[in-house]
């Protein structure tokens, strides 16, 4: 009888050096210059629009220029003066307080309408789309609608019910301003988070909660032992791209209480436009500069906290 030959065996060091191999022939895959050809034009755009004219800014933020005429340069003076002028560290504690609780209520709010959304509901994909729209409302818009209602019908109400404190406009008490502002900031944005909530709850397997009812678990341990750990990630992408976003509010602030009253409710953002406008380009152009960093530092945190979560 004929014997088979048994298959030579595959040296160990060859079957190990495989995978590397594989991964620097695609390390070393040339790139098509097509490819390049695509990238040049938003490159050239990116560059004249954003990187130049941020390099020019920085460059004006050790000057004494007045956005115009003749200049010259004073080194750290403008950036020494940021640290020691008392209008703009208020203008920073305001920025980052109203970011905080503006953080906290929008995710709050909209976690809470994301469960509700992705329960079993009657209407659930009509109320979907009717909390998304104030996302695509301009917020200049908004402000001036909110404006006109803390202004003559929340008055009118506080009339109606014989409430003192509130038969006044809020916008114009300097204690109060900013919880107008929180309240419109929250009621454009809650659409956003509430869609990145909703993906999350609709990426958890049902089986897990199957899994939980025939163990007994209710509502409220479910929501605090399966739905919060397994939506981490998106509670962390949620927060940090808030808060950006809250430090950089400008629109709302104009259309409501442009800045009042007095300075009360004045955001670094108006607070940098504003000296573009008065005379004091070089000084804030040095507060825009440390603003930058600050937004530097928070997507560097950004992209250390959201590594290797796979949420998207």
């Amino acid at each position: 009888m004929a014997t088979i030959p048994a298959a030579a065996p595959v040296p160990v060091a060859a079957k190990r050096t495989q995978p590397g191999a594989v991964a620097a022939t695609r390390t070393r895959r040339k790139v098509e210059g097509v490819y390049y050809l695509f990238l040049l034009p938003t490159l050239i755009l990116f560059t004249l629009a954003i990187t130049l004219p941020a390099v020019i800014g920085i460059f004006f933020s050790f000057t004494n220029s007045i956005g115009f005429g003749d200049w010259e340069f004073i080194g750290l003076i403008n950036y020494i003066a940021v640290f020691t002028d008392p209008a703009i560290l208020q203008s920073y504690l305001f920025t980052f307080f109203f970011a905080i609780v503006t953080v906290i209520v929008v995710n709050v709010v909209a976690f809470l309408l994301a469960v509700g959304l992705t329960s079993r509901i009657r209407f659930k994909t009509g109320l979907r789309a009717i909390f998304v729209i104030p996302m695509v409302i301009s917020g200049i818009i908004i402000a001036y609608v909110f404006n006109f209602l803390f202004s003559n019908s929340v008055t009118a109400l506080g009339e109606a019910w014989g409430i003192g404190w509130l038969s006044q406009s809020i916008l114009a008490n300097p204690d109060l301003a900013w919880v107008a502002i929180v309240i419109v900031a929250s009621w454009q944005a809650i659409p956003g988070t509430l869609l990145i909530y909703i993906a999350g709850l609709l990426s958890i397997p049902a089986e897990v909660y199957e899994a939980a009812d025939i163990d007994g678990a209710g509502k409220r341990q479910q929501l605090w032992r399966i739905t919060l750990p397994l939506v981490a990630g998106y509670v962390v992408i949620n927060v940090i791209l808030g808060f950006k976003n809250f430090l950089n509010v400008y629109d709302i602030i104009v259309g409501l209480t442009n800045g009042g009253p007095g300075t009360a409710t004045r955001s670094v953002a108006m607070t940098i436009f504003t000296g573009f406008t008065g005379g004091d380009y070089a000084y804030q152009m040095a507060n825009a500069t440390l603003f930058f960093i600050i937004a530097v530092v928070l997507s560097l945190l950004q992209l250390r906290l959201t590594r290797g979560r796979n949420v998207f």
